[in-house]
């Protein structure tokens, strides 16, 4: 029964209603202003409609309240409420209070474990050992060990500030028993090694006074008796002889007789075959694969590709990825290298396909399951990279300043500022890294940014493998060995310098539809430059001279006529779709001159209806996102106009989006005429038919300058198309003199630039590194490419450290009383002697007064390591390497010295012994002679003797009889009179000739060289009061104490090579840190504060802008004035016209300028090699106003009447303005400025809007 009411109660709740209640006629009133409708029974509302009723038609009576002041009475004085009335009143749970919640703290997770410990054969338990736990507790704030739990999934991909990286490879990571101390820790002096101050701190416990106050309570209490009723342990311990300890004892003994048991004693025990500690027990197996061995110094590897590589498809029968084509045999090698995980280094030109290798790379984490970064130099070139790798792959994500598509995906495009922000900010997206790409390698020449790729390659971890891209340049080896040592394996190295599509160089002279035939081939695709072509060239600009040039000739560096500008254009287009040579890409070193080249070619039209249809329509679908008046601007239209004839321009000026649409275009051939800069020639594969130079100089920020090889080359690479051209070709225009033959040959075929190091300290690499303690500054600096030559023997001089440190224990002390006590003073005099004289001599000798007193024929006193002062006579001044002077000098010795070879005169800097009142050298036999080129310290004195001598004479013979066949002849006359009279004077001045004296002889006048010269004078005068002279072995122990010293010189002088003294940035690095500390970032002991912290966040200009936001500057400021004074740290166009500023603007400004003129100050203050003026010039305004009205709202064609920036320059700097306010944002988070990071917040939403934040055309 109740089932059955129940289906029909169910039926009628769901039956449709009756035709009756349809048709019934009905109407809805509004009753009150609450907005409540009552349905009421009204006539045919079909049939005559009605508008809606309604109690109150003309709204509320004026004399009662509305009901937002209603609701707000409500809500204000709850007080009105009647009490009783509760049923529709808020709920309120009170909160229970908990005051001990708010102590509460984690416990520390456990450090140590127990481990059994058991005998190895017989498996008795011995005991038990406590051992330590390794990553126990470790966090992304604590650890940099891979092993660390990953953070929240909000830090995954960006990582946090407050992260530790991970562990960079190649350095050596601390394991366990270096972290606690372990090998040490026994010999820890309790009392006096321990820490009284934390780190940090100002102030600690003084244990000293503790233990004063301590001893002075213990006098106090020793003459007082023990209480009668409280039992002294110390008394039981030492007197009580009555109670029993025989049990503990003989526990005692047992556990002794167990430890002293005797172990197997066999051939084959087992305890000989298990290793006793786990250490010992490892095998030693071959080293895993990249890793160089041990002793091992070269860390790149050429890989031989003048073979094919015929087992290709054998060796890798499933490859990750397959080409429609075959590869060449330099991508089979480094593919053949990526299949056994080794790091490549891939030179190649421009064209050639080393994008082969990033796309099988990608490939290969894929299969892998792993994941890949493809790190670019600039933006605009990962927005192309997503795109193409896009097509291949379909895993792939891309992560830029202001974009973040599918951070989550296998291969991550990038740049490589961002990459370096994700290892300093211990990203996790770093733990399955396989590979990183380093595309355009070559960058790192960037004075600006080349820095970034130094740091990257150090932090990656070890697990990371290295791939990267570079044009040719000649040094691969070198940087390879650098990468290689600094991160510990082996990087192959795989150059070619065969291009797909060779090269054809022309100089192109005419001016006219007459003269359009006058090019000239110069070099040909063998590269091999013909003369002949250059000289036609200038033949054809003579010809066509007039009157007044017929001098014309190779001048280079005179330009041509500008009228004629046009006519060139002209003739060359003519030419060049004459011989079916397009499409051409004109590089011209000048945004101006590329858009005033493409203004003035209006008669030029290179496309079909086709194509101008195609380009239309291609447009419009580019374009139809942007609003209306975006897309009427003139810069918009004057650029469709363009394309629509088959023109276009490339440069930073355009327009991001429009510039898009020029490559793209561009890759689908219906542009045929590019007006690009060099920019256009970076890393995306365009490539054209022909390749146009405006001109080969260029303006490089400082000065003009003809073009680099590795700049023309790059550019020229980008003529020829694989598989559609046979020879690329490079036209050269000579619209005013031809330029010079040397220049051209060195440009077309000179060596590319080097890579250069562009390692320099900034304040956020110095901030990042010591908030981790583990990580040090000096490490990084060591492993820049910078100390790369300087660093690279620390294994030889480890070597050598140990083998002197060997030397010094076998070289013996001199064992003698009369040496013993003053020997080693008399070295010292010695030595400092040697050095003043060495000093002098080169001083004095090569002055002009010198040069003239030492002619040929003056006599000297020489002594070396060949000869103790002994005569000799000036033949002859000459000059030997590094514009050094050498004086030829005929010198008297034994016959056994004249017999040997002449010696080099290269500096012996051995100490050699003076004595005082030593006699000249007076041979004991038949007196012999030698030439030889003395250096100015060898030349002991100068005499006021001079003999008459036939010098050249004097050197032919001695030389003469130097040959084999001539060495027994007797000497010639010239030679033999000179020698006795060198004699002669030796036997009449056995003591020594009178010296030129170096004040009125030798012109000294320096005040320096005269206190020189008398501290010379007092040591040779102190030298008779040593008693060491006198001993019957003198010289025998000056030369074992001479050895001695000068390992100990040797061994100091390896220990600093080996230390962080010898690195060449360490003074800067201390000059900053102290500026770090002046301004607080840093405490005493190097701590990061809370100012290092935000500093960190900050990635330009980190010290100003961190300043300003402590120092309350932007505050107080609207989010507008906040983004246009912000807009000087990322403008950077020199010249503009002056903006007009509000008063609040202005005082920003100079709030601005004083803030960086007072950090240059501080900065030079403590010895940072910066200039105030340069520091204040870096900051431009030009675009503040600009920036302020976009903030307020303003169209951008309203904009661009502001100022006399192009658009392109405009919206890059809005762009990268976007991320400085985010930068502010996060240093508003930190210090707990909840307004400023509002105002950030509502700065970043004014100006990202409408075309200057569009979306890129490749993310679509």
């Amino acid at each position: 029964m109740a089932a059955a009411e129940l289906e029909t109660l169910e039926t009628q709740k769901t039956a449709p209603p009756s035709a009756e209640l349809l048709d019934c006629p009905f109407s809805l009133l509004e009753v009150g202003c609450a907005g409540k409708v009552h349905v009421c029974p009204g006539g045919d509302t079909a049939k005559h409609p009605l508008p809606p009723l309604t109690t109150l038609p003309h709204g509320l009576p004026p004399v009662l309240q509305d009901l937002q002041a209603q609701l707000r009475g409500y809500l204000q004085r709850p007080q009105d409420l009647p009490i009783h009335d509760f049923q529709k009143a808020q709920k309120f749970w009170p909160r229970e209070r908990d005051p001990e919640s708010l102590y509460s703290a984690e416990l520390c997770p456990v450090q140590t474990t127990l481990q059994v410990d058991r005998n190895p054969t017989t498996g008795e338990l011995l005991g038990y050992k406590e051992v330590y736990l390794q990553d126990t507790g470790i966090s992304a704030k604590n650890s940099l060990s891979l092993r660390r739990p990953p953070g929240p999934p909000t830090e995954a991909t960006r990582g946090s500030s407050t992260n530790y990286p991970f562990w960079p490879g190649g350095m050596d990571e601390p394991d366990l028993g270096t972290v606690l101390g372990m090998e040490g820790g026994g010999d820890v002096d309790f009392e006096n090694d321990l820490l009284c101050c934390p780190p940090g701190f100002e102030n600690g416990v003084d244990f000293k006074k503790l233990k004063k106050k301590e001893e002075q309570l213990a006098k106090i209490a020793a003459p007082s008796q023990h209480a009668p009723n409280v039992l002294n342990l110390a008394d039981i311990l030492a007197g009580d002889d009555e109670m029993d300890w025989s049990e503990e004892e003989e526990e005692e003994e047992e556990e002794k007789e167990v430890k002293e048991a005797p172990t197997l004693q066999r051939a084959d025990s087992l305890e000989n075959m298990l290793p006793q500690d786990p250490q010992a027990g490892e095998v030693a197996g071959p080293p895993p694969p990249g890793k160089a061995p041990q002793g091992e110094e070269q860390w790149a590897v050429k890989v031989d590709i003048s073979t094919p590589v015929a087992d290709f498809h054998r060796r890798i029968p499933n490859p990750a990825y397959q080409w429609p084509f075959e590869l060449d045999v330099f991508q089979k090698q480094a593919i053949l290298h990526l299949e056994n995980h080794d790091s490549v280094f891939v030179a190649a030109h421009t064209s050639a396909g080393k994008t082969v290798v990033a796309e099988y790379a990608i490939a290969l984490s894929q299969k892998h399951v792993t994941r890949t970064v493809y790190t670019s130099p600039i933006k605009a070139l990962s927005n192309q990279k997503f795109r193409d790798f896009k097509q291949t792959f379909d895993d792939v994500g891309l992560l830029t300043g202001d974009v973040q598509l599918r951070p989550e995906a296998a291969c991550l495009i990038m740049t490589t500022e961002i990459l370096r922000s994700m290892l300093y900010n211990g990203s996790d997206v770093i733990r399955d890294l396989e590979w990183v790409i380093f595309d355009e390698v070559h960058y790192i020449n960037d004075a600006e940014r080349g820095v970034v790729w130094e740091e990257v390659l150090i932090m990656l971890p070890e697990h990371v493998n290295i791939i990267l891209l570079s044009a040719t340049v000649p040094n691969t080896m070198e940087f390879a060995d650098w990468i290689g040592r600094t991160k510990k394996k082996k990087i192959y190295v795989i150059s070619t310098l065969k291009r797909p599509v060779p090269l054809e160089h022309f100089l192109y002279t005419g001016n006219s539809k007459q003269t359009s035939k006058e090019r000239f081939l110069i070099v040909d695709s063998a590269r091999n430059f013909l003369t002949k072509g250059y000289y036609a060239a200038i033949d054809a600009k003579k010809a066509r001279a007039s009157k007044s040039s017929s001098g014309y000739g190779a001048k280079g560096t005179r330009g041509g006529d500008p009228r004629q500008e046009k006519n060139v254009w002209l003739s060359i287009i003519q030419a060049i779709q004459r011989d079916d040579k397009l499409p051409v890409v004109a590089f011209t070193f000048s945004k101006r001159r590329c858009d005033d080249n493409a203004a003035m070619l209006t008669s030029i039209d290179l496309t079909t209806a086709a194509e101008k249809s195609e380009i239309h329509l291609f447009i419009q679908k580019s374009l139809h996102r942007l609003k209306g008046p975006d897309r009427d601007l003139p810069q918009v239209k004057h650029l469709q106009e363009l394309l629509k004839r088959g023109l276009a321009v490339h440069h930073s000026g355009i327009l991001p989006i429009l510039k898009e649409v020029v490559e793209m275009l561009f890759s689908r051939g219906l542009v045929k005429f590019l007006f690009a800069t060099e920019t256009f020639a970076m890393g995306v594969n365009m490539p054209a038919r022909t390749v146009l130079f405006d001109s080969i100089r260029k303006h490089d920020g400082t000065q003009m300058r003809d073009l680099l090889p590795g700049e023309y080359i790059q550019m020229a690479g980008r003529a020829g198309r694989r598989g559609l051209d046979t020879t690329g070709t490079v036209i050269i225009l000579c619209k005013g003199d031809v330029p010079e033959m040397a220049d051209l040959h060195k440009m077309m075929l000179g060596k590319p630039t080097q890579l250069e190091s562009r390692f320099r300290l900034t304040y956020t690499m110095i901030l990042n590194l010591l908030r981790v303690e583990e990580l040090r500054v000096e490490d990084m600096m060591k492993r820049s490419f910078s100390e790369f030559h300087t660093r690279k023997d620390t294994q030889v001089h480890q070597r050598e450290v140990k083998d002197v440190q060997e030397k010094l224990k076998t070289v013996k002390e001199p064992d003698c009383l009369m040496c013993g006590v003053d020997l080693e003073n008399y070295y010292m005099s010695c030595k400092e002697l040697w050095e003043l004289r060495r000093q002098l001599q080169k001083q004095i000798l090569t002055s002009p007064h010198g040069l003239k007193a030492l002619s040929a024929g003056r006599v000297v006193t020489v002594s070396n390591h060949k000869h103790n002062n002994a005569l000799g006579v000036v033949l002859q001044v000459t000059s030997g390497s590094g514009n050094e002077k050498l004086f030829t000098t005929l010198i008297l010795c034994d016959p056994s010295v004249s017999e040997s070879p002449t010696s080099d005169p290269r500096p012996d800097h051995k100490v050699t012994p003076v004595l005082p009142n030593s006699a000249l050298f007076l041979p004991d036999g038949p007196c012999g002679h030698v030439i030889e080129p003395l250096r100015p310290e060898d030349i002991t004195m100068a005499t006021t003797s001079t003999l008459k001598v036939n010098a050249d004479r004097i050197v032919d013979d001695v030389r003469k009889r130097q040959q084999p066949r001539f060495r027994n002849d007797p000497p010639g006359q010239s030679v033999t009179v000179a020698t006795q009279e060198l004699l002669r004077l030796t036997e009449t001045h056995s003591g020594g000739l009178t010296p030129l004296d170096p004040v009125k002889d030798l012109g000294v006048r320096d005040v320096d060289s005269v206190e020189q010269l008398r501290r010379k004078q007092f040591l040779l005068e102190s030298l008779h009061k040593f008693s060491c002279v006198h001993c019957t072995k003198f010289r025998e122990h000056f030369a074992e104490l001479r050895e001695n010293i000068e390992l100990k010189d040797r061994l100091n002088h390896l220990c600093y090579l080996l230390s962080d003294n010898s690195l060449a940035l360490l003074p800067e690095y201390e000059q900053r840190v102290q500026v770090l500390k002046r301004l607080r970032y840093l405490d005493a002991a190097g701590t990061v504060q809370l100012k290092g912290r935000v500093a960190c966040e900050i990635s330009n200009h980190e010290l100003l802008i961190t300043e300003l936001v402590f120092e309350n500057v932007l505050t107080d400021l609207q989010p507008q004035e906040i983004a246009a004074l912000l807009s000087c740290i990322v403008f950077q166009e020199r010249r503009c016209v002056e903006p007009t500023l509000t008063e609040t603007l202005q005082k920003g400004k100079d709030a601005i300028i004083a803030m960086a003129t007072r950090l240059a100050e501080l900065q030079r203050e403590c010895g940072v090699n910066v200039q105030v003026e340069d520091c204040v010039e870096e900051l431009k305004f030009g675009l503040t106003e600009a920036v302020f009205q976009w903030a307020n709202g303003m169209p951008f064609s309203k904009i661009t009447e502001l100022t006399d920036v192009q658009e392109g320059v405009i919206v890059r700097c809005i762009q990268r303005l976007d991320e400085a306010c985010r930068d502010v944002r996060s240093a508003a988070r930190i210090i707990g400025d909840p307004n400023l990071y509002a105002k950030m917040e509502l700065a970043s939403e004014k100006i990202k809007r409408d075309i200057v934040f569009a979306a890129s055309l490749y993310t679509q």
